[in-house]
């Protein structure tokens, strides 16, 4: 009996150093996948909504919660609504989900729109002396009557910042086969000013709400990953730079690296919704506890507010349950791989070096924030880095360290889904390019050499090109 004892003892005991050593099998990329085993597989315009279909159903009600704090409106207080008060007063939408239409992208508004809703106006002003602090914590300084985005919607009794208005010209591209695009070149217009004039220094820069797919598995990227990528000074001379944001994460109290938003102006997507709530909503959070009036507002700062007893009126839990959200809508599958015109197409985005900053794919970290997003081999088509994309894509509106002419390389992954889900074909910051070749068009900068190559492609090559960007 003493035996067996000693025996069982030393099984036990050597169990875990047989678990240590054993060989671990890496992942696989499939390009089928571009979510690893994420990934979901919906051709309907449900494509965006869907969990990670590697999410457990134990773990999905989690996602349905979170689901709701995203989808449903928000009021103003007082309100019987105690867990979904505070709205405003002055606001661009009542709910994420109206700019994040069906979880997917936004648009600029027709022209006869009373409000933008799913396309914003970012404010700033040129920052003075004694002003460093703000500038190091907030990347802008706002504007001083209007903030730092313009907010076209109010709640009854306050009047909103002013209306949005985006007009287009033409502006004709003439490819080397003889083709000429008409790119629609925008001009933003703001009018009916509630509060007085803006800044004479104010800069704009209209922002298209981006598709909420996958971002979970970005935020999974080492840092590490994301800076073997930077050549800030071109040192390979291949005329692609490229660095990383840094920006100031309220909840660390220090600059880290910047991987969201057009300018990869927020580190985490934690503090990504947190600045959506105060700036898009009004709504305060222990991640941003000021919301988007000013000085000058005095009504909207007296305003009743939708405090909980922690003083904020997104509640921890809420944050928490709309983060877990966020970072598990699947990413969808690729289509049509097994096409010939598609691998043409593929090979063509290649050898234009559209790959330079369009990187195909990384590998997510082992410590994840959730455990289905780690160790899995995605294909996002981003570096997530800064680039220069020349004076016709600027805004001259400098965030962080991202300059007037700089943007952050998106995320090409469940384009060719746009149509099905949001029934429109409108790409880049603003939404002006109306389909996948005018966003070609629109790059210059550093992408000049690789547009200049897709102009001097015949008319098959550049369909095959866009089949497969469409196929992503």
């Amino acid at each position: 009996m003493r035996s067996v004892a000693i025996l069982s003892l030393l099984l036990w005991a050597s169990a875990p150093a047989q678990a240590e050593t054993a060989p671990v099998s890496p992942p696989v990329g499939d390009p089928t996948r571009p979510g690893g085993a994420a990934t979901t597989f919906e051709a309907s315009a449900n494509a965006y909504s869907l969990p990670s279909a590697n999410l457990p159903p134990s773990r999905r009600v989690d996602f349905s919660v979170g689901n709701s704090f995203f989808r449903n409106p928000w009021v103003a207080a007082p309100s019987s609504t105690t867990a979904r008060d505070g709205l405003g007063s002055l606001f661009n939408t009542n709910a994420c989900q109206n700019c994040h239409i069906k979880d997917g992208r936004g648009h600029p508004p027709d022209a006869n729109a009373v409000n933008a809703v799913s396309m914003l106006v970012r404010l700033s002003v040129p920052s003075k002396a004694g002003q460093e602090e703000q500038l190091l914590r907030d990347g802008v300084i706002g504007d001083p009557v209007y903030g730092g985005q313009l907010q076209d919607m109010a709640n009854p009794g306050f009047k909103p910042e002013g209306r949005v208005r985006v007009t287009y010209s033409e502006q004709p591209v003439k490819l080397a086969d003889g083709t000429t695009v008409n790119l629609r070149k925008p001009t933003l217009q703001i009018s009916e000013l509630a509060y007085g004039p803006m800044d004479p220094q104010v800069m704009m820069s209209a922002r298209v709400a981006p598709p909420m797919i996958g971002l979970g598995l970005l935020e999974a990227i080492s840092d590490s990953d994301l800076l073997a990528h930077e050549d800030p000074d071109d040192k390979n001379h291949d005329g692609i730079s490229g660095r990383a944001n840094r920006v100031w994460n309220s909840e660390l109290q220090k600059t880290v690296l910047g991987r969201f938003g057009w300018k990869a102006g927020k580190s985490t997507l934690n503090q990504q919704n947190a600045g959506a709530f105060a700036g898009d909503m009004g709504l305060t959070s222990f991640a941003n506890q000021a919301d988007d009036c000013t000085t000058h507002q005095k009504d909207c700062l007296q305003a009743a507010n939708g405090n909980d007893k922690e003083g904020t009126e997104v509640s921890r839990k809420i944050l928490a349950q709309v983060l877990f959200y966020s970072r598990n809508l699947g990413v969808p599958g690729r289509r049509n791989l097994g096409d010939p015109v598609v691998a043409q197409g593929e090979k063509l985005f290649a050898d234009a070096g559209c790959q330079s900053c369009h990187t195909p794919s990384f590998t997510t970290r082992a410590d994840a924030a959730e455990p289905e997003l780690a160790n899995q081999i995605i294909y996002p088509y981003t570096d997530l880095l800064l680039h220069d994309m020349g004076e016709g894509l600027a805004d001259q509106r400098p965030e962080f360290l991202a300059s007037g002419t700089e943007w952050r390389t998106p995320p090409l992954w469940g384009l060719g889904m746009t149509q099905t889900v949001n029934g429109h074909t409108q790409f880049l910051h603003d939404g002006r390019a109306r389909n996948v070749l005018e966003a070609i068009l629109w790059h210059g900068g550093e992408a000049e050499k690789s547009k200049q190559a897709v102009m001097q492609m015949n008319a098959e090559e550049r369909a095959a090109l866009v089949q497969f960007v469409e196929s992503l």
